[in-house]
């Protein structure tokens, strides 16, 4: 059975979700004020390998991941660049799934914008003020802290610590800071603002998460996941507005990955330590190797980031490689060896086993790496048998569908294949969109195909096997 860690217990507890059968997952996604970085993509994998798991344990999985595409940083973008919200977030969240599919994250079944739901926030709001939780001030709208007596559920608060007379407007602020945030903030001059029956204004960032998890997965779900810098003040700030609002538990498991650092710092530009998955690949590392980096650290561990830690993931990935392709391409006897079918159902009750203990994907990983030294060993001494490697490649499979970073060879493309990505290449370039252009000029060339770019048009060859 899985047992995660619960944020909110502060305990490793069994899983055991609503209903029998169904997950329902709330991620936090990205805002949309500037490109992700790897900090980001860390907490996506950690959602990611959750996601895969439950799914690979015969769970039905609804997942949402909000994209927050209006509070302070944008609103401010905005009015310096003189263009309206869309135009600043719109190439950022094209990035955003760009960057989702060069990682192998599996899609959400939902990605709710925070401008397309201004209805729903609304509507809590009101209900917030209809049950004495919240509060008008100059056009803004306040969560009363005191209203709310569990306030401090996933932190623990000193009561000294409240201010009394306080109220934070923005989307960001410090524990030092804490007393009643805003639900509804009322327009400053050259903001953009939505009219509503609450009046004029924008959300604050805390209510966009409680009010588009509920529309999607009901008042009460299973696991809300994130970085464990939302924990204060987001997550407890989710928690109060939306028990206020319902009377019910919002959220049965809260889980939290830690952060990433880069060379034991804190990432940031001015530190010359920050990265997007845009430099790493301009720096021609696989994104299969920054997968492995970003997955193999257990999610409750900060993952200290170095171009030395990417090296020595790419170099294991390179020793799957050799793996997998000795399995495909070698010769071996015919038959099978019990000894080695006993490794691969080992090796596969250990991966399991692994992640079933709060995702211990290091433990699961070395049961990987365990099987290959054996089978490696076995084909040495010529103990591996065809039915073996089989086997053998059938389980590197299945939990590649969790890990998603082995490569296994596969068919050659077809020819309206072919076509069909060189028509999307010419889309992405005619639309200035060169990074997806090289992206699949960089996929058809791994799939052994050879691009001419000619006044004609681009004309296609077939890499000639060495």
């Amino acid at each position: 059975m899985l047992r995660i860690h619960n944020t909110l217990t502060r305990q490793i507890e069994p899983f055991e979700p609503l209903e029998p059968g169904q997950v329902r997952i709330y991620t936090c996604g990205p805002t949309v004020h500037d490109f992700a970085h790897i900090g980001n993509y860390r907490a996506y994998m950690f959602e990611d390998l959750l996601r895969r798991f439950l799914i690979y344990r015969g769970y039905k999985v609804t997942q949402v991941m909000n994209i927050t595409d209006v509070e302070d940083k944008i609103i401010r973008k905005s009015i310096e660049q003189n263009v309206g919200i869309d135009e600043i977030t719109a190439p950022l969240i094209e990035a955003f799934f760009r960057d989702l599919d060069i990682l192998n994250i599996e899609r959400a079944e939902h990605y709710p914008r925070a401008t397309r739901h201004i209805d729903d926030m609304v509507a809590l709001v009101q209900k917030l003020i209809d049950r004495g939780h919240a509060y008008e001030q100059e056009g803004s709208y306040y969560f009363s802290i005191d209203s709310f007596p569990k306030y401090g559920s996933l932190v623990s608060l000193e009561e000294a610590e409240l201010k009394p007379g306080i109220r934070v407007e923005a989307d960001e602020y410090h524990k030092e800071d804490l007393r009643d945030f805003a639900l509804w903030k009322a327009p400053k001059p050259g903001e953009h603002f939505w009219d509503t029956a609450i009046g004029p204004g924008r959300p604050g960032w805390h209510i966009e998460c409680s009010a588009m998890s509920m529309r999607y997965l009901g008042e009460t779900f299973d696991i809300h996941a994130g970085g464990e810098d939302n924990i204060f003040p987001h997550h407890e700030n989710e928690i109060a507005q939306s028990e206020a609002a319902t009377g019910k538990q919002f959220v049965r498991y809260w889980m939290h990955c830690r952060h990433l650092i880069v060379d034991g710092k804190k990432m940031s530009k001015s530190a010359g330590n920050f990265y997007t998955l845009g430099d790493l690949l301009q720096k021609g590392y696989d994104p299969r190797a920054i997968r492995y980096l970003l997955i193999t650290t257990h999610y409750r561990k900060q993952l200290n980031f170095s171009i030395e830690s990417l090296d020595a993931a790419a170099s294991a990935i390179k020793r799957l490689d050799e793996f997998v392709l000795r399995l495909q391409e070698e010769t071996f006897p015919q038959g099978s060896n019990a000894k080695n079918n006993e490794s691969v159902e080992h090796c596969r009750s250990q991966f399991s086993e692994a992640l079933d203990n709060d995702l211990n994907i290091s433990a699961a990983i070395g049961a990987v790496f365990n099987l290959v030294k054996q089978i490696n060993t076995a084909a040495d001494e010529d103990a591996l048998r065809t039915e073996d490697a089989g086997t053998t490649l059938d389980l590197l499979k299945e939990l590649n569908w969790i890990l998603g970073f082995i490569k296994f060879e596969q068919p050659p493309l077809e020819d309206k294949e072919i076509e069909d990505l060189i028509k999307a290449r010419n889309e992405s370039r005619a639309r200035r969109d060169f990074a997806e252009a090289d992206r699949i000029r960089d996929l058809l060339i791994e799939r052994g195909i050879i691009l001419q770019d000619t006044p004609e048009g681009t004309r296609f060859r077939r890499k000639t096997p060495s």
